[in-house]
């Protein structure tokens, strides 16, 4: 009798052996094919309506990636040849025939505390404790607690208060399940106010009443001495001392989503995962940053005060980027930036090697617009897309067309317009607020952006 178990057990271990070798190469990971845009080619005419490059979020018929939507897709590889078919269906069929017999002789040994479930043998034996399975969550899975994650915004004024608002808008209107909240000047407004004098106090009761975020009133944690534009950007960082969250998702305000990115919370477990700022990687020498235009946070108190700390370390050029690299570089889950993280300044490069991941791909603007989940507006010299931009400044930077069989290709220039044009249309609709000229440390900030970083 023992003799038979240790049969069992042999074979078991066998096939699996088996199976993983057979089987481990056969599937690949490739990014979405895109779907043919409106059924138009790539050749436009620069007379085109630009209306007719909408890629609202009820108009674009965008790729979902599966696979917990990870930004790749899982393809099955090419079939098994015929000789390892035969092999596969005979260890199958050896296996069932393994699985009856085993279940045969449980119900003789009721007694005896090795089980086998399917072929597979499990000890319950010793300390009595049950193997553990792990399931695979996907988004559209039901027993998901969305109440565990949360989308973050920070706001330091009121400019980048309506863009936050705008940020939670879009989520809310594409149908995103996790929480979503505001860090917000505690000045701004009482959290639990059902009216407001001003403006701003006006956009956060929206924000709660209309859109579901939780308010969080905090102290700005601004750096004196430091540059205008980035010496507030510290409070991002708050986003890891959230232990309400078994995770957040930290998003620059100064950007815009056209996907919900849900199933980032489900991704492994990891104190923080970010893309690559792979704009940087034509630099010479090449410099592998990771962006914090995007971060996904596993919030605790320890890393929080690591991050405390190394704030009172850091020079008068270090910033919320410098830090988390500086403290996650070797153990950042790294995100990939397509579709998760592109510049709006991709449109307007000549070449697109460093976003695509490879010389040999061919750019499809189109194609790319419906992958993208998340797109942060960075356009040295043009400025952010609350501020005036000078017609003359748009005209000559705005992408150039192609001629392609004779005709102008000016969808390039079409989208990065609409990215534009949709922000500014959509800005007035949430938080009825126009473009305005800008403060001084924002014109500062026209100076500088070039020479600095793309933030």
């Amino acid at each position: 009798m023992v003799s038979s178990r240790l049969r069992l057990i042999a074979v078991a271990v066998i096939l699996s052996i088996f199976l993983f070798y057979n089987f481990s190469n056969r599937y690949d990971y490739s990014y979405p094919k895109a779907q043919p845009w409106n059924g138009q080619s790539q050749a436009v005419t620069a007379g085109k309506p630009i209306a007719s490059v909408d890629y609202s979020d009820s108009e674009v018929t965008v790729p979902t990636p599966t696979g917990a939507g990870r930004g790749a897709v899982r393809t099955q590889a090419a079939a098994l040849d015929s000789q390892q078919e035969d092999l596969a269906l005979s260890a199958e069929l050896e296996a069932q025939k393994l699985s009856a017999s085993a279940s045969s002789y449980s119900k003789d040994h009721p007694d005896d505390k090795t089980s086998s479930t399917n072929g597979k043998t499990s000890s319950t034996s010793g300390s009595g404790s049950k193997p553990t399975s792990h399931k695979s969550l996907d988004p559209s899975d039901q027993d998901v607690d969305w109440s565990r994650f949360a989308y973050t915004q920070y706001v330091t004024d009121t400019d980048y208060l309506c863009n936050s608002v705008m940020i939670f808008e879009t989520l809310h209107r594409l149908g995103s399940k996790a929480d979503r909240v505001m860090m917000y000047p505690h000045y701004m407004l009482d959290p639990k106010a059902t009216e407001s004098a001003h403006h701003a106090g006006r956009l956060l009761i929206k924000s709660r009443d209309e859109y579901q975020v939780k308010l969080m009133p905090i102290d700005i944690q601004h750096r004196e001495g430091a540059d205008p534009t980035w010496a507030d950007s510290f409070t991002k960082l708050l986003a890891f001392n959230q232990t309400q969250y078994d995770r957040v998702l930290s998003l620059d305000s100064d950007g815009t989503i056209l996907q919900p990115m849900d199933e980032l919370f489900l991704l492994p477990p990891c104190p923080v995962a970010m893309p690559r700022a792979y704009w940087l990687l034509d630099n010479d020498p090449v410099q592998r940053v990771l962006s914090s235009q995007l971060m996904l946070i596993q919030p605790d108190t320890v890393e929080f005060d690591r991050i405390v700390k190394k704030m009172g370390t850091v020079t008068d050029n270090d910033y919320d980027m410098e830090i988390v690299n500086q403290l996650y570089y070797d153990n950042a889950l790294i995100l990939p930036h397509r579709p998760y993280d592109m510049l709006t300044a991709e449109y307007r490069r000549t070449s697109h090697a460093d976003y695509l991941g490879s010389e040999q791909e061919k750019w499809d603007p189109v194609a790319i617009l419906n992958e993208a989940k998340f797109v942060h507006f960075s356009d040295w010299p043009i400025p952010k897309p609350w501020i005036p931009m000078p017609e003359i400044m748009r005209e000559e930077s705005q992408p150039d067309c192609k001629a392609i069989n004779g005709k102008d290709d000016c969808i390039e220039r079409e989208i990065w317009n609409k990215f534009y044009t949709d922000f500014s249309e959509n800005r007035q609709r949430v938080c009825h607020s126009d473009a305005k000229p800008p403060h001084s440390k924002r014109r500062h900030w026209l100076r500088m952006e070039g020479t600095h970083r793309n933030k």
